[in-house]
C-alpha cells in the first residue's frame, strides 16, 4: 500500500495501522515524492446518518470524525481506498462554496514517538470538530 505515497498528487493513501485502524492522508507533492497530509478530524455535513450507523448510535455528532480512525471508520474508508482520487468518485476533497476566514492554528504533532515537536498540526481555531488537542491549544 505504501506505493501510493509516492503516487500523485490528489490521491488517497490509506494505511492499517496498531492491527486494528485504517488512517487516511491526501498525497501533496509530485508523483515520486512521499508527502502525505493526515486527515485527523473533519466536520460532518452529509451522510451523518450513515456515520452515526458506522461508528455507533451513541457516539455524538462531535465525535464522529474527531480522529483519524474514527474519520475512516465514519466515512466507511479501508484499503480498498488507497490511491484513488480524491478529486472525482465517491471519496473527494471539495473546495467550500462558500469559503469562509478561519484562523489557523499549529502546533506540535501528537500520538507519535519522534520529532513531536515539529509543527506540523494545523487546524480551525476554536472549532468543535478537531480531534484530541495538544496543550498548545
Amino acid at each position: 500500500m505504501v506505493e501510493s505515497l509516492y503516487g500523485p498528487p490528489g490521491i488517497a493513501y490509506v494505511y492499517f495501522t496498531y492491527g486494528m485502524h485504517w488512517c487516511m492522508n491526501a498525497v501533496t507533492r509530485r508523483e515520486g515524492f512521499p508527502s502525505a497530509v493526515l486527515l485527523r478530524a473533519l466536520e460532518p455535513v452529509a451522510g451523518l446518518e450513515t456515520m452515526r450507523r458506522r461508528r455507533g448510535s451513541g457516539v455524538p455528532d462531535r465525535r464522529l470524525c474527531a480522529g483519524p480512525a474514527m474519520l475512516c471508520q465514519a466515512l466507511g474508508v479501508s484499503g480498498r481506498q488507497d490511491g484513488v482520487s480524491l478529486s472525482r468518485g465517491s471519496l473527494r476533497i471539495l473546495q467550500d462554496p462558500q469559503p469562509r476566514r478561519f484562523k489557523i492554528r499549529v502546533g506540535p504533532r501528537i500520538g507519535i514517538t519522534r520529532a513531536v515537536d515539529w509543527p506540523l498540526r494545523f487546524w480551525v481555531e476554536n472549532s468543535e470538530w478537531v480531534s484530541r488537542l495538544s496543550s498548545s491549544r
